[in-house]
């Protein structure tokens, strides 16, 4: 079915995503796996070449472009290069930590930091989850006390996507353990100038190798007040507030990992054989291909869209996690299939399918599990009058 997400400057925009990719990217995505960790000079060509960032104001170094369709062309084009590690940390910087900082924090915080990310010069990251507590964010532990100009922070975080290399760390806190709902703040911390604070173990995965994700340690650690961002109390309402936007592009990873693995094994089952003739000419493969391209085209649809009420400000909470969990799923399935076609070469590294299958596994995990998915929608629909 022909989609009509994309007008033309779109389009110009995937020229230019995929000159870049094929220059900076594909040629080194499997070292920077093997080696677990991507240059910080690829964010800088990366913000450069506007790969992420866009919707930064041009007054602080952005193009001002708030279309989350440029998002999924980014998605689109580096799933079909197989850089999922990318994938996931570029969707940080524009899905989660560009969301507080563009939405939540004042004009001299935004003067301060916005054109150091806008350069990608500057990597950012949010630290919620902590090792008692995942999708329930009212579990968070991690305190800051009030002391003069500066809130003094306790407590360790864990899962910390691109922990390790962040420079700015947009952190979860209690503020008021008695404010119930209303005693969480965020506090911006600045890596290296804030003490008290230690990096732990960048974490061993079993996929997504050259995405960072790591340990956070709060001892005394001294925040100035200034870096509060919004209002105290408002932390829990401003994580609630932006969840569609995360939802939304882990569903963008999700079917854009999908349905280019899916169109590889297509190639793949027509220049295989067995029994003298291709694969694909097995009634069994051609009817997998068909449930899984039905699959995906109907996804496809619910996912363009999510992407067109995001951009006019009508996502809901519950229709994102209905995406997030829906795609995520879905995801997996059509990996797994892909992954049996594909037989032995399937289990190989240096097959993209066998790669993917591990590196997608966590998108059913992270920014809020399936069966939290769920809860919301049914909470949604028992709220209905």
């Amino acid at each position: 079915m022909k989609r009509t997400l994309y007008d033309t400057d779109h389009e110009a925009y995937r020229a230019t995503v995929r000159e870049f990719l094929a220059r900076e990217v594909a040629p080194h995505k499997d070292q920077w796996d093997d080696e677990r960790w991507i240059p910080r000079e690829l964010f800088k060509k990366a913000a450069e070449a506007g790969l992420y960032g866009l919707h930064i104001p041009e007054e602080f170094g952005g193009s001002g472009v708030d279309d989350y369709r440029y998002r999924l062309v980014v998605g689109e084009e580096v799933a079909r290069i197989n850089a999922i590690s990318l994938t996931v940390t570029l969707g940080l910087q524009d899905d989660l930590f560009l969301a507080y900082l563009l939405g939540r924090s004042n004009d001299e915080q935004k003067k301060k930091w916005l054109p150091g990310v806008a350069a990608g010069e500057l990597i950012g990251a949010l630290a919620l989850t902590e090792p008692g507590t995942g999708s329930d964010l009212q579990g968070i532990r991690t305190s800051a006390r009030r002391d003069g100009d500066h809130f003094v922070v306790n407590g360790q975080k864990t899962f910390i996507s691109s922990g390790i290399m962040a420079d700015l760390i947009v952190l979860a806190v209690r503020t008021d353990p008695d404010g119930g709902s209303d005693g969480f703040s965020l506090l911006m911390v600045e890596a290296d100038s804030t003490p008290g604070f230690e990096r732990g173990r960048k974490l061993d995965k079993i996929g997504l190798p050259a995405q960072d994700t790591a340990e956070l340690f709060f001892t005394d650690a001294r925040v100035p007040v200034e870096n509060l961002i919004g209002e105290e109390g408002q932390g829990l309402r401003y994580l609630m507030s932006h969840l569609p936007r995360e939802r939304l592009g882990i569903t963008n990873q999700s079917i854009t990992t999908a349905r280019a693995i899916y169109e590889q094994t297509v190639t793949y089952l027509k220049e295989r054989t067995a029994f003298g003739r291709p694969l694909i000419d097995f009634q069994n493969t051609r009817f997998e291909l068909a449930e899984m391209e039905t699959e995906l085209d109907i996804a496809q649809s619910y996912v363009d869209a999510s992407v067109l009420a995001f951009n006019a400000g009508e996502l809901t909470p519950a229709e994102a996690a209905k995406g997030k969990w829906y795609v995520s799923e879905l995801q997996k399935r059509v990996l797994d299939r892909c992954l049996q076609l594909h037989g032995g070469y399937g289990f190989m590294r240096e097959y993209a399918v066998g790669k993917a299958y591990v590196d997608s596994r966590i998108q059913t995990i992270y920014g809020g599990t399936t069966e939290i998915m769920k809860e919301i929608i049914g909470r949604e629909i028992a709220a209905r009058a």
